[in-house]
């Protein structure tokens, strides 16, 4: 990765850190979004300052075209370019299926569905010129149904199809491919968890580590793999 220049979105905390880490630790050049989680950015970018590459903390909100816009505008000059975009940043919520509102579901789908999209098409000139990548962030739930949480298996089939229709309408310079995490924990794990962990076939649940080794195999794989989702689930889905 050394050279690379690599956009994570919701790169603050959680996966997005880990996933921003560990780019760092391959030497590539890393620019995270965040929205909110100020206090968090800028403990990421220390750690990456302290890795030894250059790091840029941005605030964007992926639901607005402006934002975006002028977000991976700032991203792209100070990086002088863009070789990877990482569509991580995401929302979740647990809802019983007929007591979901008009806000829920729009909130759902203008940030896990509507924002990729905004942030791709932002990317797409510097990334066509870079023969550059996409690597969406899903879910398992956009694979399969989980009843209490409907709003979000949509967003994320929904995000599943918009990397498929991406990888197709922007090849050959421009590959996209989907990385679908299933039960991922870090630190503490609430006991509750470990139902999870007994139903997969793993034994266990999934670490940010394991997402991030699958969103490094798509950034370092041959150009030629475009259009697939991965699922990153210990065998949980099967």
């Amino acid at each position: 990765m050394t050279g690379k220049r690599v956009l994570i979105t919701g790169g603050a905390k959680k996966i997005g850190r880990g996933l921003a880490l560990e780019f760092a630790r391959a030497g590539a050049s890393v620019a995270i979004t965040y929205r909110n989680s100020t206090d968090e950015a800028e403990r990421t970018l220390r750690e990456i300052a302290a890795i030894g590459v250059d790091g840029l903390a941005l605030r964007m909100d992926v639901r607005m075209a402006e934002s975006v816009m002028a977000g991976v505008g700032e991203a792209i000059e100070e990086l002088s370019g863009l070789d990877i975009l990482v569509n991580n940043a995401g929302h979740f919520e647990t809802a019983v299926l007929e007591a979901i509102t008009v806000a829920q579901w729009d909130a759902m789908q203008e940030t896990n569905t509507r924002g990729p999209l905004l942030v791709a098409q932002a990317a797409h000139a510097a990334l066509r010129g870079a023969r550059g990548r996409i690597i969406n962030i899903g879910s398992l739930g956009g694979l399969h149904p989980w009843t209490t949480h409907g709003h979000y298996c949509a967003s994320k089939a929904a995000l599943h199809m918009l990397s498929q229709t991406m990888a197709k309408a922007w090849a050959p310079e421009i590959s996209v491919n989907c990385v679908a995490p299933g039960m991922v924990v870090e630190g503490e794990v609430d006991p509750g968890y470990e139902t999870f962990a007994a139903k997969t076939p793993m034994q266990r649940n999934g670490t940010v580590g394991d997402v991030a080794a699958g969103v490094m195999f798509f950034a370092t794989a041959p150009h030629f793999i475009t259009g697939q989702i991965l699922a990153v689930d210990g065998g949980l889905g099967l």
